[in-house]
């Protein structure tokens, strides 16, 4: 099958370097010296599953690409509005467009401009980065990637153009594949830790041992995720009750010393992904009349960095 990676980072390009590895035509959309370097010298992968390099188009156009069977958006949330008024020319009536990112919201937008038909929701278990342009280095997770059709027919998760894609994944090295019955649910499972992982260790500049280590900060870690559990509810997705506990338990095993990713873009100037974060439980926690205040209170802390840095899609 064709596939175009919208966002060769850390997932886009382990993805893509493992759907090439099993023979799928495969197109990469990149920019800067990344996208200089995968035209140069091909994609390097660096993993714990295996490493491997391929030599496969890449561009900032996706009109050099043409239509696809799926377009895989791995860029980071605040790009999702500008990447879905860009994809027209990756589109036919069945293409299906697979959003791997962090938050709850990126379907949304896509189906606001492709339409919803052609959406499916997806969640990234993978710990990967650009190590250097045209390099990403996986480090650890799973690599496992769990998706599902967003609505189509008024059915979401399962279709035969889900379960295409699930063949193409499970043959891949290195990569897990699991397709949901309701993608909805695990996006929010998700969004459970992230929003908890990346609101306290940016707010307060904390590894994992010293969040773990500081019974007020760990408790202060649970109940994030326990107002996001709330805030679930209240939008019609009720995940499992030991869902906090199974997410403790994970992050009790985690290194020491892992961070973020928004506390790594706070502390290295970057642009923060904090709106469809905290940011997003705060407005869907408004909208369904549920308290959330220690997600307000982080998303507070945070957003005069996140201004500083730019603006991102905050509806």
């Amino acid at each position: 099958m064709k596939f175009a990676i919208y966002g060769a980072g850390g997932v886009g390009a382990y993805l893509g370097a493992r759907l090439a590895d099993a023979d799928h035509d495969v197109h990469l959309v990149a920019r800067g010296e990344h996208l200089d370097a995968l035209r140069e010298e091909g994609l390097t992968v660096e993993s714990v599953h295996g490493d491997t390099h391929v030599d496969v188009p890449a561009t900032d156009d996706p009109a050099d690409i043409g239509v696809c069977d799926f377009v895989l958006v791995c860029v980071k949330s605040y790009d999702t509005a500008d990447v879905a008024r860009k994809l027209d020319p990756l589109l036919d009536a069945d293409t299906g467009v697979v959003s791997f990112q962090n938050g709850v919201d990126n379907e949304r937008w896509l189906a606001e401009e492709v339409g919803e038909e052609h959406v499916l929701g997806g969640v990234a278990y993978i710990f990967s980065t650009i190590a250097e342009p045209g390099v990403v280095e996986h480090t650890g997770g799973p690599a496992r990637f769990v998706f599902g059709e967003w609505s189509r027919e008024g059915v979401p998760g399962r279709s035969a153009r889900a379960e295409r894609l699930h063949d193409a994944l499970s043959a891949c090295e290195g990569v897990e594949s699991v397709l949901a019955d309701d993608v909805r649910e695990e996006l929010w499972r998700k969004f459970v830790l992230i929003c908890a992982q990346a609101g306290t260790s940016a707010a307060g500049r904390l590894t994992v041992e010293q969040i773990r280590s500081t019974e007020e900060t760990w408790s202060f870690y649970a109940d994030l995720m326990r107002e996001v559990v709330a805030v679930a509810a209240a939008e019609g997705v009720d995940l499992p009750d030991d869902t906090v506990d199974e997410w403790l338990d994970f992050v009790g095993d985690l290194e020491a010393d892992a961070t973020s990713s928004l506390h790594y873009d706070l502390t290295h100037g970057k642009r923060m992904e904090l709106e469809a974060l905290n940011g997003s439980v705060v407005r869907h926690a408004d909208e369904v009349g549920v308290d959330a205040p220690l997600n307000r209170a982080v998303y507070a802390l945070l957003k005069p960095h996140a201004d500083e840095r730019g603006r991102e899609r905050a509806d």
